[in-house]
């Protein structure tokens, strides 16, 4: 019988499948894809609440993630990214 886990403990066993899936991006013009970017964008989108799965679970999810959900994801982090900057300069140019 296969181990359900926390998703987060599964990720040291999928780097190779992450390093795969960062390289189909690239290969589709994604040039800064990165292993870490892909997992945070599924335990953001996908495994919200880091759910018990098993592994081939896990690696069926990585395999499946799509560019417009991972797209979606860094236009989100890149918008919230400029307003945390835009709130720090506003800070430091008020006082």
């Amino acid at each position: 019988m296969e181990s359900i886990l926390p998703v987060k403990e599964w990720k040291s066993h999928v780097r190779p499948v992450l390093a795969c899936k960062a390289s189909e991006f690239k290969l589709m013009g994604y040039d800064n894809a990165t292993q870490e970017d892909i997992w945070n964008c599924l335990s953001g989108k996908i495994w919200k609440g880091n759910p018990h799965k098993r592994l081939y679970e896990v690696v069926e999810d990585i395999f499946h993630l799509g560019t417009n959900v991972y797209m979606s994801y860094l236009t989100v982090n890149a918008y919230q990214e400029d307003d945390l900057e835009a709130s720090i300069a506003a800070l430091l140019n008020g006082s």
